[in-house]
């Protein structure tokens, strides 16, 4: 089948998307930088986030420097090619986003300092495109697992988008969705800046911070 590269602005349906395959991507067995594993089974202190804030090339790097993470690996989320390939993806037929999962120790660090780097780290206001990025596979999508990231994001959410209105910035298109099914991306793809330090990043925030003490209110209630 020919894939068309045309930028997407619209989310294919079920029927609609393509049809991918049952094998999984192959994926090296450990982190580039942190020496852990990509795949699970991943130690039973830690949580699992998924996030979604344009080319995840720049997005994976910015949670592997945060404290408490275990491990990092980019792949595909929140459409309904299963295993799609990059080509695929980035040609709007697969619905799916250019996202990050992100390993955790909550001991260490929160979902709310997690949601911190999410925000502070792109301009949540852009639909379909991220900067010169265009596409649906470069939507801003925050995936929850279960109920309490659920409530989480969306509290993050409200507040951010008052801080963000405050400095004059546009309505948040941020996705907030249940995590289904995590597709690993290529291999090359993953921590690709670290094994290629000059290597594209479009990411970009908007200059509005999301304070810790603001997320550990919005936490408790």
């Amino acid at each position: 089948m020919r894939i068309s590269l045309f930028k997407q602005r619209s989310l294919p349906s079920a029927a609609e998307a393509l049809p991918g395959r049952s094998d999984e991507m192959a994926v090296p067995g450990q982190h580039y930088v942190l020496g852990t594993p990509l795949r699970p089974p991943f130690p039973i202190t830690c949580e699992q986030a998924v996030f979604g804030l344009g080319c995840f090339w720049g997005a994976e790097r910015r949670f592997w420097t945060l404290p408490g993470v275990f491990t990092t690996a980019v792949g595909y989320a929140g459409g309904h090619t299963p295993n799609p390939t990059y080509e695929e993806v980035c040609s709007g037929h697969t619905g799916h986003a250019e996202v990050v999962l992100v390993v955790f120790d909550p001991a260490v660090t929160t979902y709310g300092q997690l949601l911190k780097c999410f925000w502070e780290s792109h301009d949540p206001s852009q639909g379909m495109r991220q900067g010169n990025d265009v596409g649906t596979q470069y939507r801003s999508i925050i995936l929850t697992h279960g109920s309490a990231q659920r409530a989480h994001a969306e509290a993050i959410l409200r507040v951010y988008q008052s801080r963000l209105s405050a400095a004059g910035g546009a309505a948040i298109t941020t996705e907030i969705a249940d995590a289904g099914p995590f597709y690993y991306a290529e291999a090359y793809h993953q921590q690709y800046l670290a094994k290629n330090p000059g290597g594209y990043c479009g990411l970009g925030g908007t200059g509005v911070s999301c304070p810790a003490d603001v997320l550990v209110t919005a936490d408790a209630t």
